[in-house]
């Protein structure tokens, strides 16, 4: 089974940066695409940044110009800098991975809080 831990997460006032960081027990060569998701409470939990294997990368609107995602094959790890932090990133933020289109594994979660 694949183990996907997050880290990273934590408290930051408005306007700051935070990195999150994915590592994955298996090469993440392995999956067609990365992702990095969040779920503020009360809502459903949505896609913030993806990578594929290519490289290339997806953004959310709410994101865009702020976060950037990268991996680090090297390390087995996937990346998700924030910049610009808002009130409105707050949420817990999930790391996912796509080995295909039906087979996909999530880790457990980092909490971003975004307050003065």
């Amino acid at each position: 089974q694949v183990q996907l831990v997050e880290s990273g997460g934590g408290l930051v006032q408005p306007g700051g940066s935070l990195r999150l960081s994915c590592a994955a027990s298996e090469n993440i060569y392995n999956f067609y695409v990365m992702g990095w998701y969040r779920q503020a409470p009360g809502k459903q939990r949505e896609l913030v940044a993806s990578i594929f294997s290519s490289g290339r990368t997806n953004y959310a609107d709410s994101v865009q110009g702020r976060f950037t995602i990268s991996r680090d094959n090297a390390e087995n790890t996937v990346y998700l800098q924030m910049n610009s932090l808002r009130a409105e990133d707050t949420a817990v933020y999930y790391c996912k991975a796509n080995r295909n289109v039906l087979v996909d594994y999530w880790g457990q979660g980092t909490q971003l809080t975004v307050s003065s």
